[in-house]
């Protein structure tokens, strides 16, 4: 049988540019830079992380959004992913909901995220573990782009 389309064409189909990616580097209590919104406002589609060195101490963490205009605000809730281990492969997700909760092992956005030009921050008060982020995006301006933060 002859594939007609490749799978990834298929997933830029469905959710626009390839995955970028970006590591928080080990886990401190700090502020991480992870993507860079330019150029004008995008739809996120996908934003889920892979854990790749386990969190073993406590650590309420969260993602916000840090606009270069405009007020940083929460994209998901600040959930302690270290006082139950979460361990090397698992993949974290949420729903889009910036009141609800970082789900372990599985989850996804309901709706893409609108968000201006600016920084997708990682904020981490535990101290151990590595998560590497993926994004996928389309652009909602024209000329709007996103890229791992430097």
């Amino acid at each position: 049988m002859t594939a007609i389309i490749q799978g990834s064409q298929l997933r830029n189909l469905l959710f626009g540019n390839a995955p970028i990616s970006k590591s928080t580097g080990t886990l401190a209590a700090t502020t991480v830079s992870l993507f860079t919104v330019a150029g004008g406002r995008v739809a996120v589609t996908s934003l889920i992380g892979v854990v790749g060195t386990s969190i073993t101490v406590a650590n309420s963490y969260k993602l916000q959004v840090n606009p270069t205009t405009g007020d940083t605000s929460d994209l998901v809730a600040a959930t302690d992913i270290g006082t139950t281990d979460t361990t090397a492969g698992t993949v974290l997700g949420f729903d889009g909901d910036p009141t609800a909760s970082i789900v372990k092992g599985a989850g996804g956005l309901a709706r893409p995220l609108f968000l201006p030009a600016g920084d997708i921050e990682s904020v981490s008060a535990g101290t151990d573990g590595e998560i590497t982020w993926y994004l996928t995006y389309v652009p909602y301006d024209d000329g709007a782009t996103v890229e791992a933060a430097a």
